[in-house]
């Protein structure tokens, strides 16, 4: 697995990498329509980058929503630039991720995974609700993670 710096978006400059990247991902490649992408949770939410070879070339950001009865973590945005994938970057990106949402307290993780990513999620920990719906037209499903503390 090749190694990946992970750091906070703290800047304007690291936010323009960081909807470069989403925009790359999703609304290029996926086809994700922009007003989709961009939503108003960006700026409530809490971004990452994932720096390789001095670029940034992943991004995610986690929020807090209410689920079950209490308030989770939301895992959400996971982007990982297509000459960086397959190299270990998506797993690096969600564990920093999770142990970031647990610094902040948090034991209970939510995320909408696309459905073919759902195997890989289970490796992660998550398991599948056996809710699956469509989003921008691609096939998700619902899948959490608890951890006993």
């Amino acid at each position: 697995m090749a190694h990946m710096e992970i750091t906070p978006v703290q800047r304007d400059a690291d936010w323009k990498k960081a909807r470069a990247i989403r925009t790359q991902v999703f609304v290029e490649e996926q086809e994700c329509p922009p007003d989709e992408e961009w939503d108003g949770h960006d700026a409530t939410s809490r971004h990452v980058l994932g720096w390789a070879d001095g670029e940034a070339v992943a991004t995610a950001r986690w929020r807090t929503v209410p689920y079950d009865e209490e308030i989770v973590a939301k895992l959400e945005r996971f982007a990982v630039l297509r000459d960086y994938r397959g190299r270990g970057h998506g797993t690096q990106l969600v564990r920093a991720v999770l142990e970031d949402a647990r610094r902040a307290g948090f034991d209970a993780f939510l995320v909408h995974a696309q459905a073919h990513l759902r195997d890989w999620y289970g490796d992660l920990g998550f398991e599948s609700t056996g809710r699956t719906f469509e989003e921008v037209g691609i096939p998700h499903v619902e899948m959490v993670r608890r951890e006993d503390r």
